[in-house]
């Protein structure tokens, strides 16, 4: 099996970096960089992401296993782990199989609840792209709005798009195998599983994905766990507010 692809910046104890749904490692590179000055920061594309390998499998079990085997190419021990949204399910689904290689865990923005499917619209957009009629990155925009108005969230996604050859461009993301898995991406994590290390939980107080009745189950799954508020932030919340965000990661890895 492949190894995923990562951006491995500074020096000391691992610290490994999931993203969300259709983002990729690049989405980190000003936190990463951040991190660097103390851990060895790895910013990994999951699979059908950013430059790693694209898989018609999709699902968190396949996630935490392409982890666990990038974790032992890498030789890695006592990693400390931080994903966020469907990074950050990836990064609970592996620490409760595999705790005994998780120092600390940190999940933003997500809970272990079951979400419903709410990105259709996205995914219909992206779907639309043709990119022998769409061919420069305005025009992929313009399709894009006509399902997604929102600015921020198109930015976002054109961070996918590249240029496969001189004349045609392309998108990073394996869109057929997220679009046919989607519903993979909203699973719970499964009962009685449990990681009892030290873990993080920041939301975003904009954000409505993880709620104070959320509490009793997270505790279920996660005895040990602490929840932090990131205050002017939404679901994006290490892009909206990236000073408060480093500074409770911090302060949660330096206890």
């Amino acid at each position: 099996m492949e190894i995923l692809h990562s951006q491995i910046l500074g020096q000391g104890e691992p610290l490994l970096i999931l993203h969300g749904f259709l983002g990729m490692s690049d989405n980190w590179k000003t936190l990463g960089n951040r991190f660097a000055s103390n851990y060895e920061v790895h910013l990994i594309d999951q699979r059908n992401h950013g430059r790693s390998f694209h898989d018609d499998e999709f699902d968190y079990e396949v996630l935490a296993d392409d982890l666990f085997r990038y974790i032992k190419h890498h030789k890695l021990k006592d990693i400390v782990l931080l994903g966020h949204s469907m990074g950050g399910k990836t990064a609970m689904f592996f620490a409760v199989s595999y705790p005994q290689i998780v120092h600390k865990l940190m999940v933003a923005d997500i809970g272990p609840r079951y979400y419903s499917a709410h990105h259709q619209d996205i995914l219909d957009g992206l779907n639309a792209i043709d990119f022998s009629v769409q061919t420069s990155r305005g025009a992929v925009n313009d399709e894009l709005e006509k399902y997604i108005p929102e600015f921020g969230v198109r930015q976002f996604l054109l961070k996918n798009v590249y240029r496969k050859t001189k004349e045609q461009l392309a998108f990073r993301f394996n869109l057929k195998a997220l679009t046919d898995s989607y519903d993979e991406v909203g699973v719970q994590l499964p009962s009685l599983s449990s990681y009892t290390g030290d873990t993080l939980f920041l939301r975003g107080a904009n954000s409505g994905y993880i709620t104070n009745e959320d509490f009793s189950l997270i505790e279920g799954h996660f005895p040990n766990y602490q929840v932090v508020t990131v205050k002017n932030a939404g679901h994006w919340l290490h892009a909206e507010n990236p000073n408060d965000f480093y500074d409770y990661v911090v302060s949660f890895l330096t206890v």
